[in-house]
């Protein structure tokens, strides 16, 4: 399948890729029906999506599976009247519906708003109005159910409320019963152009209301490198992302890409996370590549992984936060595998990743994507040397790269302020060593310049994670008459530790830190807290610990 797309697929090392790896993007091009129903044309009996529960359920799909079921959903949603440029939130979870939802408004040219079940009623409100919502697909969980119909009467673009069940509430249509009644849907004369949107994404950052990224009909395409060349996914692969669909971490791990190889895309729909749960469905199914934040990594490392049969996981990758170093010596020692970091954002896909042909270096992101140019700027302009700090930026010109979001939908502003003349500003830092491996700094507003040092949140959080007692931290800077701003250490202490918090346990931990990195970083003020403020998506949210400090 990804011969259609690319000039070449195969590299004999990192500097061919980066010479020669090159998109081939058709008109017109539609995820839906030249992968999907392509593969179900090629391969009809070939697996797509293999779902289980913690039920101990689990249901098969192939490519033929996929294709009927989502011409069907297509004419279902078609009957209720959405169509081509319409905004349909799926509220899904880890259901298979979100499978079947998000092909078939790609089949009719609807835009998916992806979001977490984690919404309230005023985040469902905010959202519905900012980009005119006029359907909800959505998880028939009376929680869910409940902050959909308080968020009604304030919401009057929504005509339509979708529930999978097992609720179906009364003015609310049967998701299931409307799809085993329609008429397939047939794919439109006019096609969906390569800039028409069909995902808008709200990114949860860590200051002001939700932004709105919008993302076209050929993003998928980039997401080849994710697969392909990152994930190391092929034909017989069975790859599991843990993300729940409300992120975009979803389509990054659990579709597009994937599918574009040929890859299944397994999938475990749980309530609540349990890794031994993970590392007993990674046995019994065979999975043979995972993607996961780190945090999830750290909790699987404390587990006897010795009692699981992992001899079918071949590839593991990380995103979502930095790695930190210890995480990935143990979880090697463990399994034998190495863990290979990547790193982009909700505006692009896959910027800086460690791919198969390179020696990982444990908490270094990896070397730029080839796909995007890529570079690291100066606060004068002028790309950063190596050893100097810089913003991570893409350099866009006529050739707009595939992957790189439209832009924020109805805020002209915020886009101008990421987006000028031939390049967008990431917001985040990191610098460069002498092989070129990218490592993370912290967003560009979260630095601590403190006598004359500039001290990056992440390297200091690194260091603060050695400790055995520390399970969550945050590094903000405080203002100080003499330094400037000195380090500050918002700590969370394992379950079993909370009792020793206090000066003698701060003095450790700066002791610690004094050890493992270098000492101007240490903090030099200790908090310890029970839990740290976060935004919906997890994201910490540095910006309110620093509210509260000038209070």
């Amino acid at each position: 399948m990804i011969e259609k797309y690319l000039k070449k697929t195969d590299f004999e090392n990192f500097d061919d890729f980066k010479a020669n790896y090159e998109l081939n993007i058709p008109q017109d091009f539609n995820f839906a029906y030249d992968v999907v129903d392509g593969w179900a044309a090629k391969e009809p009996n070939k697996r797509a999506l293999l779902w289980t529960n913690d039920q101990g359920e689990s249901r098969s799909y192939t490519f033929s599976d996929l294709k009927e079921i989502t011409d069907r959903t297509a004419g279902y949603f078609a009957s209720l009247g959405i169509g081509k440029g319409d905004m349909v939130m799926a509220i899904l979870k880890r259901r298979a519906e979100f499978w079947f939802t998000i092909i078939a408004l790609h089949k009719i040219g609807a835009v998916i708003i992806p979001a977490t079940h984690l919404l309230t009623s005023k985040d469902i409100i905010y959202r519905a109005n900012a980009a005119s919502i006029k359907a909800i697909v959505c998880d028939g969980d009376p929680i869910i159910i409940d902050h959909v119909n308080q968020a009604m009467p304030d919401s009057p673009t929504i005509e339509k409320q979708i529930s999978i069940g097992p609720i179906i509430p009364e003015g609310w249509d049967d998701f299931h019963a409307g799809i085993s009644q329609a008429q397939p849907f047939e794919r439109p004369a006019e096609p969906t152009a390569n800039h028409d949107p069909i995902i808008v994404s709200f990114t949860s950052g860590t200051t002001g209301d939700p932004k709105m990224v919008m993302l076209d009909s050929v993003y998928p395409l980039a997401h080849i490198v994710t697969a392909k060349y990152w994930q190391n996914l092929h034909e017989n692969s069975i790859h599991l992302t843990i993300a729940d669909t409300g992120w975009l971490k979803a389509v990054w791990g659990k579709l597009y890409g994937q599918w574009l190889v040929g890859a299944t895309v397994f999938v475990y729909d749980h309530e609540k996370f349990a890794p031994a749960d993970i590392l007993e469905v990674l046995s019994k199914y065979r999975v043979t590549s995972l993607c996961a934040p780190p945090t999830i990594f750290r909790f699987l490392i404390r587990e006897d992984m010795t009692r699981y049969d992992l001899s079918a996981l071949e590839w593991c990758t990380i995103a979502g936060e930095a790695l930190n170093p210890e995480v990935y010596e143990r979880f090697y020692q463990l399994t034998g595998i190495q863990l290979r970091e990547g790193y982009g954002q909700s505006e692009t896909t896959l910027t800086v990743f460690t791919s198969p042909w390179v020696q990982p270096k444990p908490g270094s992101m990896g070397l730029p994507n080839p796909h995007y140019d890529i570079d690291l700027m100066t606060a004068e302009g002028v790309p950063a040397k190596a050893g100097e700090q810089g913003q991570i930026v893409i350099r866009y010109g006529e050739k707009y790269p595939a992957g790189l979001f439209n832009g924020y939908y109805r805020n002209q502003t915020l886009t101008d302020e990421a987006m000028s003349e031939g390049i967008y500003y990431t917001g985040d830092l990191a610098w460069k060593d002498e092989d070129g491996y990218f490592w993370f700094v912290g967003r560009a507003d979260d630095v601590i310049k403190s006598s004359g040092y500039r001290i990056g949140p992440f390297e200091v959080e690194s260091a603060l994670m050695t400790h055995p007692d520390i399970v969550e931290c945050a590094i903000t800077g405080i203002a100080d008459e003499i330094r400037g701003q000195i380090v500050k250490a918002t700590v969370v202490l394992a379950h079993d530790r909370k009792h020793k918090a206090g000066e003698q346990l701060a003095k450790e931990i700066q002791d610690h830190v004094k050890q493992v990195t270098a000492p101007y970083k240490y903090p030099r003020v200790i908090e310890f807290v029970e839990e740290l403020p976060k935004t919906i998506s997890g994201k910490i949210r540095r910006v309110e610990i620093r509210a509260q400090d000038l209070s």
